[in-house]
């Protein structure tokens, strides 16, 4: 049985999706449970055809390197609403498609929203994660909850994200003076080793190269 197979439910009502995020909340896991990192891929979703078709982009690239390995661009059409907080159940079938349909796993998949990051503790990122059996990171432009000090201007510098007094995220500066991204546990990772790979791949620009290649193969 694949991983998501157990626990996939989609034919929900809003309100019982967002029950069935605090469930599967639970089965997060935050400490590292990944052998080694050979492959990272980025992971993002659009909604062209004014939210009609979900588009999802996929871009496998090797570590440290960063060489493009595989690309998967998949559409399908948009079958659960607009409600924010619950935007994996628009992205997540679709990105789950997608993976199977990649002929190299990634060893950890950088998605660009939220895991952790999220009032229900269960974005996107967590979402994907969980079902998909394969470590993942949340990587925000902004943040969807919680509060943070603002890090210091150089790069790497971090503060913790806070909502309801626990941590669950980071404001991690990648380039200097540049308005920190927000990272978060999406799954099968801890928070350290998330804030130190998304460093690692962001050596040059503001966003992690994986997720700045599925970013742009999402939006063509």
């Amino acid at each position: 049985m694949r991983p998501e197979f157990e626990f996939a439910q989609w034919d929900l009502t809003p309100r019982e999706a967002a029950q069935r995020q605090r469930e599967l909340a639970e089965r997060v896991v935050v400490e590292d449970r990944f052998d080694g990192i050979r492959r990272v891929a980025g992971i993002d979703a659009g909604f062209p055809d004014d939210g009609q078709t979900t588009r999802v982009a996929i871009c496998v690239m090797s570590y440290p390197a960063f060489e493009v390995l595989e690309q998967v661009v998949l559409e399908r059409p948009t079958l659960f609403p607009y409600v924010p907080g619950l935007l994996s159940f628009r992205e997540v079938p679709v990105m789950l498609e997608a993976l199977e349909r990649l002929t190299r796993t990634p060893d950890i998949i950088l998605c660009d929203g939220h895991g952790r990051a999220h009032p229900r503790r269960f974005g996107s990122a967590s979402h994907l994660g969980v079902l998909s059996g394969i470590a993942t990171v949340g990587v925000g432009k902004s943040k969807l909850c919680g509060t943070f000090d603002e890090p210091a201007e150089e790069r790497a510098a971090w503060t913790p994200l806070v909502h309801n007094d626990e941590i669950i995220g980071a404001a991690v500066r990648t380039r200097r003076k540049v308005s920190p991204i927000i990272v978060s546990v999406g799954h099968a990772i801890s928070l350290q080793s998330a804030i130190d790979l998304v460093l690692d791949c962001a050596p040059r620009f503001r966003l992690p190269e994986p997720i700045r290649a599925a970013d742009k193969l999402a939006s063509a």
